[in-house]
């Protein structure tokens, strides 16, 4: 008994296909979509304004993002392509982001970049099943296998535009497009949902962390003015003190550039310094162990020092949990003087509401933010008695860890959501979901 959905499948000699209905069409990109069809001229007048969307404000699940307003003289030299309504682009740069939307009713001067192609689908073509066809998984490896680059794969319009694709008829793609509309929707809903958990769990977290490190883990401890307007009121036998006078050694690693090797001694660089922790997964560079102590001359990393980010990021803190990493320029390395603070409390001041504010007051920088050592060190850091410190830290070490593991149950949850949505994508796509119900209920409310 055949399983699939629709009477005959046939091998169309596209191996990363498979089968699909017989009565459908292979044909190339090209025949079913003008690429590129409009583009603002050079000639455009400069105080035209635009609405400009780069890769980065497209999504794979969110689509386009608000697009940024700017006048034509103003604007980057990729800001070019025209999009229309029906229209889908898709990123032909760093074509492993999956950066694909759909247009309805877009403003008139709404421009994409040239790092995206513009996607218009001719008349026997349903505008959303040429959106579900380039975001089924199999059209995206297909693109990411034709890209050439290693640190900024692309693919070039001609070999973009020669790429086969799979056309159902009309009425088939009006059936897939419907279905893909509905459900999708209700998953999207879903994820979004989870979204907000993740958001409402971190901010909880941050609450967490701001009061414990201003009041204390007692509520009814009186309190006085800490003589700081932005801090506001603490506990009567805290002081404010500037940080040069709780840290023994503070080492700055700005413009400190170890050579890189494939592997080695892990270097920290400012992409590593996340959430309170040190997180190599999605970026990991290594140094010479033979030059290991040359490099690390300033001052050597030891369990327990504090990490915090100087500018791009500004203010990602971290501690080290681990010996024998080296560091990386635009962080600075705090060992404390454990007669005065805690690491791991001063870890949580950076990290709390107040700690932050201290760092943006002192930042410079127009365009982006950065803390010079000198302004650094005259940050005030809020020191209650050396036993709180370590009672605030433990609180916050556990009950963090409590919220950190419900948000990665969640971002698990939603990958799956993510992971169903593709293959849902994909079957839809290629015939492998029958969706022949929503033409008959298509056709009954007629």
């Amino acid at each position: 008994m055949n399983r699939l959905p629709y009477p005959g499948y046939e091998s169309f000699g596209v191996p990363w296909l498979g089968d699909i209905p017989a009565h459908w069409q292979i044909k190339r990109l090209k025949n079913i979509v003008t690429l590129n069809p409009e583009s603002l001229p050079e000639t455009t007048d400069p105080d035209y304004t635009l609405k400009y969307l780069d890769i980065s404000n497209v999504d794979e699940v969110e689509g386009a993002r608000p697009p940024e307003e700017m006048r034509f003289e103003n604007a980057p030299s990729r800001a070019r392509r025209i999009v229309r309504t029906g229209d889908t682009i898709l990123s032909t740069v760093r074509t492993y982001l999956k950066a694909i939307a759909y247009f309805e009713n877009p403003p008139d001067n709404l421009i994409v970049s040239t790092g995206f192609a513009v996607l218009r689908p001719c008349a026997e073509v349903l505008p959303k099943f040429l959106y579900a066809l380039v975001r089924c998984p199999q059209f995206v490896e297909m693109v990411v296998a034709h890209s050439v680059g290693v640190g900024y794969p692309a693919i070039n319009p001609s070999e973009l535009s020669s790429l086969p694709v799979w056309l159902p008829p009309l009425k088939d793609q009006s059936a897939i497009a419907a279905f893909l509309d509905r459900e999708t929707a209700k998953l999207d809903a879903l994820i979004a949902k989870n979204e907000r958990l993740i958001e409402l769990l971190k901010e909880k977290r941050a609450a967490l962390i701001r009061v414990a490190v201003t009041r204390g883990l007692d509520p009814n401890a009186p309190l006085k003015d800490s003589g700081v307007p932005w801090f506001g009121e603490m506990p009567k036998h805290w002081e404010i003190v500037a940080l040069r006078r709780v840290i023994d050694k503070f080492v700055d690693y700005r413009g400190h550039t170890p050579p890189k090797v494939v592997s080695g001694i892990h270097l920290v660089t400012a992409r590593n310094v996340k959430n309170g922790f040190l997180d190599f997964g999605e970026s990991q560079e290594f140094i010479p162990e033979d030059l290991y102590n040359e490099w690390m001359v300033r001052g050597l990393p030891e369990v327990g020092d504090v990490i915090v980010t100087t500018e791009a990021p500004l203010g990602n803190v971290a501690q080290i949990v681990d010996p024998g990493v080296a560091l990386a320029q635009r962080l600075i390395l705090l060992k404390a003087d454990s007669t005065r603070v805690v690491n791991s409390y001063l870890k949580y001041y950076f990290l709390a509401a107040a700690g932050q504010s201290e760092l943006q007051r002192q930042a410079t920088g127009s365009t982006a933010e950065g803390i010079k050592a000198s302004k650094f060190k005259a940050i005030t850091v809020c020191v209650p008695r050396l036993d709180e410190q370590r009672a605030i830290a433990a609180y916050l070490d556990r009950e963090t860890a409590e919220l950190e593991a419900l948000i990665a149950k969640v971002r698990e949850g939603i990958d799956k959501l993510r992971e169903y949505r593709a293959a849902l994508i994909a079957a839809a796509v290629t015939g492998k979901i029958d969706v022949r119900s929503h033409i008959r209920s298509m056709e009954d409310a007629l």
